[in-house]
């Protein structure tokens, strides 16, 4: 507050006369007497010390001082309220919680989190959206996502993340691979066979140092592909290579010329992490992420 009003409110009086060129004009604009118009104009001159408006029967027109004062201070005014409005989409984006899902396919843990929160909170509202593996944690620091959830985290004393399920590796072999038959697979049944990873404009989709440690270790040789998952799976079929997903992918992805199969042992489950800010101050994200960790405290890790 000024000691002569409200800087904003005797802005907009100023700039409602001067866009419409009359005192009545603009108080019909604003659904106010066009005395109060009039005397705020005044106050905006007398804080000011300059006379902004000349007045005569036909209106208001402003001065040469008055319109070079306007000029220089209608962005700043501009500017206020697209913050005040951008305040508000913020306070009513306060009931949507958006969820990105970074080469997670969901699974039966996400929804079933997603159903009973949606029981507890029908209000709130959910959005979910692919967010590519290089750009989830300033998605989360610039609050373009509430919560992410991923297979790995890079180091950040920004965001809290934990562990709120766990989902077995399977493997996709071409079908007319020798290894179709066997029900379960192990790391070393994979030695030197080509293991395509995608490495597109998303991101690989797992670790690459662990995979590469796997490989060292008597693994598949990993060879990284500039393409997409769906690519990848095509060129398996081809009898190019073996690629990875987790189960909740394997299960609902099927290919003609590929068959998914299970792996057992050291490294053959992957564990996916919830990812916020604590400073976040929805309030549906703390109530998320409280419901996650009771659901995963009772449900058994593979």
């Amino acid at each position: 507050m000024t000691r002569n009003g409200n800087a904003i409110q005797l802005l907009t009086y100023a700039f409602a006369a001067m866009d419409h060129g009359s005192l009545r004009q603009a108080a019909r604009a604003l659904r106010v007497q066009e005395s109060s118009v009039s005397r705020n104009v005044v106050k905006l001159e007398q804080l000011l010390d300059m006379q902004l408006f000349e007045r005569d029967v036909r209106g208001v027109r402003l001065t040469k001082t008055g319109r070079a004062w306007i000029e220089n201070v209608r962005a700043h005014y501009d500017g206020l309220l697209d913050a005040f409005a951008e305040g508000v989409r913020d306070n009513k984006d306060a009931k949507t919680l958006r969820i990105g899902l970074c080469w997670v396919t969901g699974g039966e843990f996400l929804k079933r989190l997603i159903e009973r929160f949606g029981k507890l909170y029908p209000d709130v509202r959910l959005t979910i959206e692919d967010v590519p593996s290089g750009q989830y944690l300033s998605a989360i620091r610039r609050r373009r996502f509430d919560l992410m959830f991923t297979h790995h985290i890079g180091t950040s004393k920004f965001c809290s993340s934990e562990v709120f399920w766990q989902e077995r590796l399977f493997v996709l072999l071409p079908s007319c691979h020798s290894l179709v038959e066997r029900p379960v697979l192990r790391w070393s049944d994979l030695a030197d066979m080509p293991l395509l990873v995608p490495v597109g404009v998303e991101g690989p989709p797992s670790d690459l140092c662990l995979l590469e440690r796997i490989a060292a270790d008597g693994g598949p040789a990993i060879l990284t592909c500039r393409a997409n998952q769906a690519t990848v799976i095509f060129q398996v079929g081809l009898g190019q290579g073996v690629t990875l997903a987790a189960a909740s992918y394997a299960r609902t992805v099927a290919s003609d010329s590929a068959l998914w199969k299970p792996l057992r042992g050291k490294n053959s489950v992957s564990s996916i992490r919830g990812v916020w800010l604590e400073s976040n101050p929805k309030r549906a994200v703390l109530r998320f992420v409280g419901l996650a960790k009771n659901m995963a405290e009772g449900s058994p890790r593979r």
